[in-house]
């Protein structure tokens, strides 16, 4: 077994194609006997897919780098901490830079999810050849796993990054260094990829899919559509034979024709309503209930959550399964032992909260206005500073927040209700508001309503194409706040720049306390109570101007001013540049570097 990790570690090693051109040249290759030996059996052969797991959770690959500062600003999500003195916050507000101190380096993840890609193309190549795959139906899921694996982490490379190296086979001396690649080759192979490995998947709970990091069936269909709807839709794009020439681009839709609505709508509809049609995931039927299961780590594969990032154990402490950084960077910031101020480095934007309906039971699941101090007690965090209330330490219960780098938290990258949001989508734009898109949206609307009368009643009035696109424009708000699959979304309706300039506006009505909040007083009462959260907050719902009845209540006058959103210029820090001409980032300085000339920006990147 030794020689099968010393395998995979060399694979790993090697995709650093871009940082160690001599050192790869000089190493020797596995011998044809030990792939025989890998892709041959079972056994090790899924060694295989658990080293690209492991690639996940690299320092600085999705654990320490990728996620915690990918997807965000948006219209409803942003950085608590911004101002313009923060060498973080060029990042995720449009103004990236070449050499930024977090991802220019030699541990990035753009070189990481390369690595992981290397071992995929290993073990595709491996499996072709030695798994007799034809015969053997387990040697084709592992096949079919690794290619919907390699499938999310291209698009995740091409929502990042735009166009990049086309990397589909082992890396030899010939391809050690390669340009940049139309990102319509990418997507037309991946998802070429996912038609041929869907058939080879299990259902959730079935067969090696037993948990949610493992790929199933309908986790593949969703990514299909997924990626069907990025590839159709619109992004920042150089001219046509132009990338990777310096070229600016435009924001527009792809000029290949096989990537056109009308070819690969109706393809991810079907594989939608087969995943629907199919019973083997449904919604849970309580919102809350989804969000505390997540946070102690329920794995159980068949319920509503189709994949998770799969994290390992961390290699400090491999008794408990502590690996990556989300409730670690996005929980409700708590300054008590031993949590010590971790959480709330983004949080739902100032104003998302009031534009929920007070009904929908997601609203104080998504947007929370307090921390727990030193003391362990709630206190108002202020009107800047709303945290995600899906990700709670106080709900690890399972395996409790111990302090250090790693929670173990595995987050989500798809849930059913994606699915159905999905289909609905699509289902609208091919035939309209018909009773399908209708039924699918009702859905994931009841769940958030009490009353189902009230869900129904809202979707029902949706009469023309248009109200239903904008319908499903809000409901992915309400529904995916804090799992960062706004931006994304955003970009491939065309509405990325759009939104966050209307939220800019929507934000300094909130400080000046006029338009949609013109009914709000700008002060709050709050105290501690017997609920699990522990406080009660007043003066945030239109009409309560006045102190409430009863003892005990603190006032905090002005909690809702000016000068909280001009300090530190924070309305302007949502976006510094123009989101639509910096909606990826850029090819950075160390990576530019060492490609020997093969990598060039685009976008208006230069290089220094």
């Amino acid at each position: 077994m030794n020689k099968i990790f010393k395998y995979l570690i060399f694979a790993a090693a090697a995709s650093f194609m871009l940082l160690s051109c001599d050192k790869f040249l000089d190493s020797q290759s596995p011998s044809a006997a030990d792939d025989a030996t890998v892709y041959s059996n079972y056994t090790y052969a899924e060694q295989t897919i658990f080293a690209i797991h492991q690639k996940f959770s690299e320092q600085n690959s999705y654990r320490g780098r990728f996620l915690p500062w990918y997807g965000f600003n948006t219209d409803i999500e942003w950085y608590i901490a911004a101002k313009p003195s923060d060498s973080k916050l060029g990042i995720v507000a449009y103004d990236t830079k070449t050499n930024d101190s977090q991802l220019n380096n030699s541990k990035n993840p753009y070189s990481d999810i390369y690595s992981a890609i290397e071992i995929a193309n290993l073990t595709i190549t491996g499996l072709e050849e030695y798994g007799n795959i034809d015969k053997d139906a387990d040697m084709a899921y592992l096949m079919a796993e690794a290619k919907t694996l390699r499938a999310m982490l291209y698009y995740d490379l091409t929502k990042a990054w735009g166009d990049v190296p086309a990397r589909f086979e082992p890396i030899n001396s010939a391809t050690l260094y390669m340009p940049k690649a139309s990102r319509d080759v990418i997507y037309k192979q991946i998802l070429s990829d996912l038609e041929e490995s869907i058939p080879h998947l299990p259902w959730p709970g079935e067969g090696p899919a037993m948990t949610t990091d493992r790929v199933n069936k309908i986790f593949a269909q969703g990514l299909y559509a997924r990626i069907a709807l990025a590839a159709s839709g619109y992004a920042l794009r150089p001219a046509d034979g132009m990338v990777g020439t310096g070229d600016l681009g435009t924001v527009r839709l792809s000029s290949d024709t096989e990537l056109a609505k009308d070819v690969l709508y109706p393809k991810a509809l079907a594989f939608l309503k087969d995943a629907i049609n199919s019973g083997k995931a449904s919604l849970y039927a309580s919102y809350e209930q989804l969000w505390r299961d997540f946070n102690n780590m329920d794995m159980t594969a068949g319920k509503e959550v189709l994949f998770s990032i799969p994290f390992g154990p961390s290699p400090n402490n491999l008794a408990t399964n502590r690996r990556g950084r989300w409730n670690f960077t996005f929980a409700i910031r708590a300054d008590y032992a031993p949590i010590n101020g971790r959480g709330g480095t983004a949080g739902p934007t100032p104003n998302f909260w009031f534009k929920f309906d007070p009904n929908d039971v997601r609203r104080d699941l998504t947007c929370v206005n307090f921390k727990w101090s030193k003391d362990g007690l709630p206190e108002p965090a202020g009107i800047n500073t709303w945290y995600f209330g899906k990700f709670r330490f106080e709900w690890m219960e399972t395996l409790p927040y111990n302090g250090g780098n790693d929670d173990g938290i595995k987050p989500i990258v798809m849930r059913y209700s994606d699915i159905l949001l999905m289909a609905a989508e699509i289902e609208n734009e091919l035939n309209g508001p018909s009773d399908l898109a209708k039924g699918w949206l009702k859905q994931v609307r009841e769940r958030a309503f009490e009353d189902d009368t009230v869900a129904d009643a809202y979707v029902d009035a949706l009469a023309s194409k248009d109200d239903f696109f904008n319908a499903i424009v809000d409901e992915r708000a309400f529904e995916f706040c804090g799992e960062f699959l706004r931006k994304g979304d955003l970009i491939r309706w065309n509405l990325l720049g759009e939104k966050i300039n209307d939220e800019k506006d929507n934000l300094t009505d909130l400080a000046n306390l006029t338009g949609d909040y013109a009914g709000l007083s700008g002060t709050i009462w709050w105290k501690i109570n017997e609920t699990e959260d522990g406080i009660s907050i007043w003066g945030l719902n239109a009409g309560e101007t006045a102190a409430p009845a009863g003892p005990d209540w603190i006032t905090e006058t002005n909690y809702i001013e000016a000068t909280k959103f001009t300090k530190d210029d924070k309305i302007n820090c949502l976006a510094i540049n123009d989101p639509d001409t910096r909606q990826f980032w850029p090819i950075f300085d160390y990576l530019v570097t060492n490609s020997q000339g093969a990598l060039k920006n685009d976008y208006g990147y230069v290089n220094n």
